[in-house]
């Protein structure tokens, strides 16, 4: 038989063997104005679009020489997408069966690429606590049990995780800068990422390197409470296993908006089609190079694709939704609400029917949205809707009593329009004569009904353009 590669051809034996070997690109556009250097690592052009697939093969491989997996096996793991993406390519080239759990803000992208590569998924609630048993990482706990041969990798606390970046990405990353890099960028998640290339660049460099994580506002790596934020993949409750809090210098706390509009001005300005955690990054990072000179080189990695959230950041719809951009056209915008509408009533999931009943009718309100939190409210902290109509029926056909909770009766979150949204008669989310929650860059700012859009056209009555 030919040997092909004897006879001078190349090629791969699995798209596997093209994990690595990202390249470095210098941000130009979004830079403008710094003195610093800063460039991207484009870990996006992994074979399966994010730097998770280097965690995932070398987890993979660990387990399969000491035997936790064996052929036929099921790779079982929590995951906001790309994680699995990486164990779902590795799966179907090694004969194993893929299960993963993702909460359920993964955008529908994500899942239907899981899903193409074979993969089963189960999408779980992401606005529960992390040890409730419906978490996504409670439920792939119950699985790995349930399922015969099923191994869970729990990119979490995996020493493979962070290892897999010590020994690969760090190495490779300090041979691309002729060691002259000074600061590295990344965002955190499991935590791997940054505590594997940011101790691996601190030993090579004695110390002169300095490391920055970028999170979301809310997750407790920048000191929040891990209340929900809309990016994915980025950010967490608590701090995971795979996470070294000694590694990074600083942590830069940053809003979804910013991290948005960043990802946006990638795509549009740099050519660079990344996920919601590429904007977080780049964001730590001119923040990090605008205090630098020009003698300082910056290197940010961008995680994943941006292919991943088309029907997310990439979609006017969605932005203009959940209040972080405006919707094209003349006319009132649900902002201008605001001004009239009242401060906004919440019921907690732990309020009885009748502490419900007593401030629905107090206020004269159809509905109010149930959530646990405090105000500001974010988007992913409303858990369901009480209404008064809803709440009369289930008192008078006995499925309720006075003191039952709110949680038991409630029904689905209230529809959302952003604040830039233009309010359109007949048409949007108070066409069926209940509420909608008013959303400003993903935070709640009240809850509107069609007696504030009469209010409002009471003193700014409607034109022709409206």
């Amino acid at each position: 038989m030919t040997s092909w590669r004897d006879a001078g051809v190349d090629y791969h034996d699995s798209v596997a063997d093209l994990i690595g070997g990202t390249p470095l690109v210098r941000l130009r556009s979004v830079t403008a104005g710094l003195s610093a250097t800063v460039l991207a690592k484009l870990e996006y052009l992994n074979p399966c679009g994010s730097v998770k697939d280097r965690i995932a093969r070398r987890m993979v491989e660990s387990a399969e020489r000491d035997g936790r997996l064996r052929p036929g096996g099921t790779l079982v793991e929590p995951t906001s997408g790309n994680t699995g993406l990486g164990l779902a390519m590795l799966a179907q080239q090694r004969g194993y069966r893929a299960v993963f759990t993702c909460p359920d803000k993964v955008s529908p992208d994500k899942i239907r690429v899981l899903r193409a590569y074979g993969a089963e998924v189960v999408v779980c609630p992401a606005a529960v606590p992390v040890d409730h048993a419906e978490s996504y990482r409670s439920v792939s706990d119950r699985l790995a049990r349930e399922i015969p041969g099923a191994v869970k990798l729990d990119q979490y606390s995996n020493p493979d995780n962070p290892a897999s970046h010590y020994h690969g990405t760090g190495p490779e990353l300090w041979a691309q800068t002729a060691g002259r890099i000074t600061h590295f960028v990344a965002s955190i998640g499991t935590g791997g990422t940054i505590s594997g290339i940011g101790r691996h660049l601190k030993e090579v460099s004695d110390g002169r390197v300095r490391v920055i994580g970028a999170d979301p506002e809310g997750s407790v790596y920048s000191g929040g409470t891990g209340r929900p934020y809309l990016l994915e993949g980025v950010g967490q409750p608590g701090l995971p296993a795979s996470f070294d809090p000694g590694v990074p210098d600083e942590i830069l706390a940053v809003p979804d908006a910013e991290s948005l509009a960043l990802t946006v001005r990638l795509a549009r300005e740099e050519a660079m089609l990344v996920g919601g955690s590429g904007g977080l990054a780049v964001a730590a990072a001119l923040r990090t190079a605008a205090k630098l000179g020009p003698d300082a080189l910056v290197v940010v990695l961008l995680p994943d694709s941006g292919r991943g959230y088309l029907s997310k950041i990439f979609d006017d719809r969605w932005m203009a939704r959940y209040g972080f951009s405006e919707e094209p056209g003349a006319g009132p915008r649900y902002r201008d609400l605001l001004r009239t509408a009242e401060p906004l009533v919440t019921v907690g999931p732990d309020d009885t029917v009748e502490q419900a009943v007593k401030v629905l009718h107090e206020r004269g309100l159809p509905g109010a949205p149930v959530t646990a939190a405090e105000a500001p409210v974010r988007s992913g902290e409303i858990l369901g809707s009480v209404r008064t109509g809803a709440l009369a029926e289930a008192l008078l056909g006995g499925r309720a009593l006075a003191g039952t909770r709110a949680a038991e009766v409630m029904g689905p979150v209230p529809p959302f329009a952003g604040a830039g949204e233009r309010v359109i008669p007949g048409s949007g989310p108070l066409t069926d004569g209940g509420f909608a929650l008013v959303l400003e860059a993903g935070l709640v700012r009240a809850a509107v009904t069609a007696h504030d859009v009469l209010r409002h056209w009471q003193t700014h009555p409607p034109t022709g353009d409206a």
